[in-house]
């Protein structure tokens, strides 16, 4: 039986991204026979669902989808058949694939996961401490005297403090039912603390509670779809999908914009909370989707059954320097993938991850409709991509080939060294028609960054700018000049450094705005490193406040275009990133 379904589901896997008449119909008859089948082994199962997910996402006619969706709401009920038949499931389980409908992900989830997860769990599924994987009980003497009167008395100087049974007495007569109620009432007592957001979840996370979840159908891989789109319609696939061949990444780039659309408040909560979700039956969390902002949620349709929703973060939780931006990634109503942008004038750090299950669909086109968004969006055209992207200390990078999908494309490493690598590589392959880059070269390839740009300037000035630049080195300078010159005294510094600031501006204090503050004393930290700027004219310490202002404005897309602007900013901070 095993041998006879991998033989339908090889047949399966060759016609699902070929497209015509012939092979619509044979599909179909694979499909309608698969379902007629009973499957013993997980890894066959797993491998089922995957391809069921990329017809669901990629389908050749209505008839196809349907079947799809048919099969895929009964993976619940057929993971339910193995369970019951003793089968070791923990292939179903890894982080890899993990999100099938019928099962669960445990972990040490965040603090603002796990408080979402308990206000939507009569939608997103059930949710749960799993004291199975409770490793250190000595973290919770530290927090939970708070909320238990006299657990001191225990836990602060007696072994084997029984803090499960400390937490049952507590909700003897707590309103809520089931096996999360222990959950749901410790969630609530950090609610009410006296803190701010991120001091509740700083004490959350220091406990490392292990919490189960099991996600409703709708919250799994196998189940989630966008509800909240009208319009967009089906795309049924006729012909070839775009392969990366035939992307021009400079030519997408160059491309008018897609229009976009700002959804509501409500409608913006909804996307995000299906973005956390996808995220964490996948043992990932997204900074951009955990704190996204759903007042900025953009929405647009790139086509072929493509959406893509924008999140911004809002003031508070936005980063000191660069501006952040995060994109979820729909195909026919099924999450495909991310994308997060990370951006300082006019470079964004690049971060593009297609759920491996999509992987053999348009990635390329997807990529560069993406960037194409960004590019309009924020005024950016210089496209980093981290060594991690293309496989250092990355495996699945290096297995996939990431560093030939991103130089095909255009791409460029920004180290000498690995350049010449490059070149040297490009002349095996153009020379043997069947030679392929060993894993040990691709890994000394993805040893540095990768750049993208977009020629902006008649001369060609600025190609090249951000070849040496981190973030990084500002943060260490600044970190340096604290230790040498303060002591080590932080608080300190941020204040001789903002008052330092102010000064050179010929501002005061009360000239700014509460929400102005946070992003003046980022600024004034890392400009105390630059010694001529007292040197700048009214205009560019102008342009300077500006800046500083727009970083706590609605959306970070003004504080980049402000940015733009300012060549001499621009200036000192690739200096000070670039040494």
């Amino acid at each position: 039986m095993k041998q006879s379904l991998e033989r339908l589901l090889d047949q399966l896997e060759e016609l699902k991204n070929r497209f015509g008449e012939s092979e619509r119909k044979k599909v179909e008859r694979l499909l309608s026979k698969l379902s007629r089948l009973q499957f013993t082994e997980p890894e066959v199962l797993l491998r089922y669902h995957e391809i069921l997910l990329f017809l669901r996402a990629y389908p050749h006619s209505h008839r196809i989808l349907r079947l799809a969706d048919v099969e895929l709401s009964g993976f619940t009920q057929r993971v339910k058949q193995l369970e019951a038949s003793e089968v070791d499931l923990s292939t179903l389980d890894t982080p890899e694939v993990s999100g099938i409908a019928g099962r669960h992900v445990t972990d040490t989830f965040t603090y603002p996961i796990v408080r979402r997860l308990v206000r939507l769990r009569s939608q997103k599924g059930r949710v749960a401490f799993d004291w199975e994987w409770f490793e250190d009980e000595n973290r919770l003497a530290e927090t939970w005297p708070r909320f238990l009167p006299l657990l001191e008395e225990d836990a602060f100087v007696e072994a084997n403090v029984p803090y499960q049974t400390w937490l049952r007495s507590a909700i003897t007569g707590f309103g809520e039912h089931g096996s999360g109620k222990d959950l749901v009432w410790l969630i609530q007592q950090f609610e009410s603390l006296p803190k701010t957001e991120k001091e509740k979840a700083e004490l959350y996370d220091s406990q490392k509670l292990y919490v189960r979840w099991t996600p409703a159908y709708r919250a799994t891989r196998t189940g989630m779809r966008l509800t909240t789109s009208r319009g967009a319609g089906v795309f049924y696939h006729h012909g070839p999908l775009i392969q990366r061949r035939d992307v021009s990444l400079e030519r997408e780039l160059q491309s008018p914009p897609n229009v976009l659309t700002r959804l509501s408040a409500k409608q913006g909560e909804a996307i995000l909370d299906m973005t956390r979700a996808a995220s964490t039956v996948r043992y990932r969390e997204l900074y951009g989707f955990t704190h996204g902002d759903p007042a900025r949620v953009l929405k647009t349709n790139l086509g072929r059954g493509v959406e893509v929703f924008v999140v911004g973060l809002p003031p508070g939780v936005r980063l000191p320097l660069r501006a952040y931006h995060a994109a979820m990634i729909f195909k026919n109503s099924v999450p495909v993938g991310y994308f997060e942008g990370i951006s300082l004038f006019e470079r964004m750090e690049s971060g593009f991850n297609l759920y491996y299950t999509f992987r053999d669909g348009e990635t390329a086109w997807l990529y560069a409709r993406i960037l194409n968004i960004f590019r309009h969006l924020l005024g950016v055209t210089a496209f980093s991509i981290d060594p991690y992207q293309i496989g250092y200390e990355n495996e699945e990078g290096i297995e996939s080939g990431a560093f030939w999908f991103y130089r095909k494309l255009g791409f460029r490493p920004t180290q000498r060294d690995v350049l010449q690598l490059v070149v040297n590589e490009e002349k095996k392959i153009a020379s043997r028609s069947k030679y392929r880059t060993p894993a040990k070269t691709l890994r000394n390839l993805a040893t540095g960054p990768m750049i993208f740009e977009l020629n902006t300037s008649p001369d060609n000035s600025r190609m090249g700018d951000w070849d040496r630049f981190f973030v990084r080195n500002i943060g260490l300078k600044v970190a340096q000049r604290m230790g040498s010159k303060f002591g080590g005294n932080a608080e300190r510094f941020r204040a001789e450094a903002v008052k330092k600031l102010n000064a050179v501006l010929g501002l005061s204090s009360e000239d700014w705005r509460k929400a102005e503050v946070p992003g003046l004393g980022d600024f004034a930290v890392a400009l105390s490193l630059v010694e001529d700027l007292h040197r700048w004219t009214d205009k560019e310490k102008q342009g300077l406040v500006g800046v500083i202002r727009a970083k706590a404005g609605a959306d970070e897309s003004g504080y980049l275009r402000f940015m733009q602007k300012h060549a001499l900013l621009r200036e000192a901070m690739i200096d000070l990133g670039s040494r």
